[in-house]
Parts: C-alpha cells; sequence; structure tokens
C-alpha cells in the first residue's frame, strides 16, 4: 500500500508530506486499517534496560516530535516509539524549507531546529496515547535560545516533566540544528550536565517508585578522541544506555547530489557505515552494562544486522521508513532474528 502512496507523497514538499504522512497513518489506525500497511513482525522479545521489548527494532526521535501519533505508530509493529525531541517551550523551529530529499541518495537533509510544541503538549499527548504493544522513549532537548551555561535547566525541566510517562528517555545533545548544541558533548560539560541529569534521575525514581531508564544520544561526527572522552564520561556516570547516533553534516557520500549545499543533518544510506563505525567503536569504549542502541542508515534488513553485529542490543529506523515504508520494520526485525540464530556465520542467512 505504501509503494502506491509514495509517489504522490514524494510529489510534494518533504515537511509537508511528513505531515500528510503522519496525518493518513493516524485515519488508518483509527479506521482499523493498519493491517493494509504492512506486515507486523512475530515477537521477538529483547531485554534491555532492564525492560522488556516486543521486539528490538524501533521509531527513531523526530518523526512524531509532539507525541501525538503513537498508538498509530506502535500499531505498524514498532517494538517502540521514541518521540520529540521536545523542549521546555514551544518554537517554532528554523525557516522553511528545511527538509529536503535526496533520492538518488535515498537519503534527507533536515535543518528543522527542535520544532515541536513544547513539553506540555507532549505530555498531554503521551497521557491520552493507550500505548498497546510496545514501549515509548521520550527525547529532551534545549530551547534555542535557552545559552549552553543554562541547558541543564531545560533539561531539568523535561526529564521532570516526562518522567512518569516514558520507559525510558533519551538525552539529545548531538542535532547538528540547534546551533551550539554539539558543544554539549566535550567532555566537560558532558560530564557536568550528565552528573547533574543523572542525580535528577535517581531521585524522580525515587519519588515516583519506579526506575526510567536513561539514554543520551551522540553524533556521528565526533573525532576518535571525542569518541574515548565521550567513553569515560558515560562509563564513570553509568548511563543507561547510548544511541549512535544522529544525523552527520557530512556531505562527502554525497558530494556532487545538487542539494549537497544544504545546511543541516544528512540521514539516510549515505550514513549508514559513518554512524556504524561510531557505534562500533562506542562498543569497544564502554562496558557490556551498558548497551547500545544503533541508528543512521538502516534501509533494510542487511543493515540492521550489520548495527547488531557491531555491537547494537536495539536498532532504530526513520529515513529507511520514508524510502521503504512499513513493510522495513518486520524485515529488520526478521534478520536480527535470523542473525541470532546463525551467530557464528559472520553474515544473515537469505530466507
Amino acid at each position: 500500500m505504501y509503494s502506491l502512496a509514495r509517489p504522490f507523497l514524494f510529489a510534494l514538499d518533504a515537511e509537508r508530506a511528513h505531515a500528510l504522512g503522519l496525518s493518513a497513518l493516524e485515519t488508518a489506525y483509527r479506521s482499523g486499517m493498519n493491517p493494509l500497511l504492512a506486515r507486523k513482525p512475530q515477537p521477538f522479545p529483547t531485554r534491555v534496560f532492564g525492560l522488556q521489548f516486543p521486539n528490538p527494532v524501533g521509531l527513531a526521535a523526530g518523526l512524531d516530535k509532539n507525541g501525538a501519533h503513537v498508538d498509530a505508530l506502535l500499531a505498524l509493529g514498532f517494538g517502540f516509539v521514541e518521540v520529540g525531541t521536545v523542549t521546555p517551550r514551544p518554537q517554532a523551529g528554523n525557516p522553511k524549507p528545511r527538509m529536503f530529499r535526496l533520492p538518488t541518495h535515498r537519503a534527507i537533509i533536515n535543518r528543522l531546529g527542535f520544532n515541536n510544541d513544547g513539553v506540555d503538549a507532549l505530555v498531554a499527548n503521551v497521557s491520552r496515547a493507550r500505548r498497546k504493544g510496545g514501549l515509548l522513549g521520550i527525547n529532551i532537548g534545549k530551547n534555542k535560545d535557552t545559552p549552553n551555561e543554562s541547558a541543564v535547566r531545560d533539561y531539568l525541566h523535561c526529564l521532570e516533566r516526562v518522567y512518569p510517562l516514558a520507559d525510558y528517555v533519551t538525552v539529545n545533545i548531538s542535532s547538528p540544528n540547534t546551533a551550539g548544541l554539539r558543544e554539549l558533548q566535550e567532555e566537560q560539560a558532558l560530564k557536568q550536565l550528565l552528573g547533574t541529569l543523572r542525580e535528577a534521575q535517581e531521585k524522580l525514581g525515587a519519588r515516583h517508585g519506579k526506575r526510567v531508564p536513561m539514554l543520551v544520544k551522540i553524533a556521528p561526527d565526533l573525532s576518535d578522541d571525542d569518541i574515548d572522552a565521550a567513553g569515560r564520561v558515560l562509563t564513570d556516570l553509568r548511563v543507561d544506555g547510548v544511541i549512535a547516533t544522529n544525523t552527520t553534516t557530512s556531505r562527502i557520500a554525497v558530494e556532487h547530489d545538487p542539494l549537497a549545499r544544504e545546511p543541516g543533518g544528512l540521514s539516510g544510506e549515505p550514513l549508514m557505515n559513518k554512524a556504524t563505525a561510531v557505534l562500533r567503536m562506542l562498543r569497544t569504549r564502554l562496558p557490556d552494562s551498558i548497551p547500545l542502541v544503533g541508528v543512521g542508515g538502516v534501509m533494510g534488513g542487511a543493515d540492521a544486522a550489520q548495527k547488531a553485529a557491531a555491537g547494537a542490543t536495539l536498532v532504530q529506523l526513520y529515513t529507511g521508513l520514508v524510502y521503504r515504508g512499513p513493510k522495513l520494520i518486520d524485515e529488520c526485525v526478521d534478520a536480527i532474528r535470523r542473525r541470532k540464530e546463525w551467530p557464528s556465520s559472520g553474515h544473515v542467512p537469505v530466507p
């Protein structure tokens, strides 16, 4: 069904198609037509962060920024859905146009800039969701006009608001579309920010009678030294998990595309190798007690299996969903399952 709708959606401006696609998905869910979109994967329970995921394939943050479509997205067969990035106050994001498809490369450039309705709106939306069939992650950030020296207040505010509703929370310090945000990944800034958030996490756990895992999402553009430093901080502070990676500012893989000079984060197929290399490096620098989520460039089952081989316990999709549609979910779950069943072969067997 998605193959029929895709030419129409791709004829529209990318951001308009994004909104229309979510609206159509919501309509399909409410009318009971979701089974027509794709076959849901067979259960593949995966336990990580102390949570039981129905399967290890999830939706990455950015598609549903306001948590308004949680049930419709879970009904596609995702084992988990991550909503956001959400900020304390509503913000419009960067000027339009700010999202561009690169079909030749199966890629997207976006410079949305944390456009969202604010954390109170997200909390209201998520509170209404039934949340059947999978888990919910909530991705938090800072407002554009909040200086980095005050960023911790924004993250604390969001953490406190979403904590009772989230199965896990992700701290986003790696978007390239908020000026200066990636500076929070520098060793001392990262240590100070995450140290404060870890203390708040423990206090919130005691207050609410449950411990909600806190993950950190990092960029694919870090140097080896930066990854070493991040590994030290993440290990010392005993974060619950790491998501590798966000979008990239590099254009090497698409340098001849007419849209290559558009500012923003590049996602999709050209990101796969770069994101997976960072994932693999992190796995060698972090203890096994800190699981990794692999995201970036997953366009097929073999890509998902490669993320798992590089050290990911969970895998997330976004741009692949735009180009391939919901059938990609089942394909990725099946590929990871087959890799687990034949772990010594070094490759995913052909079905």
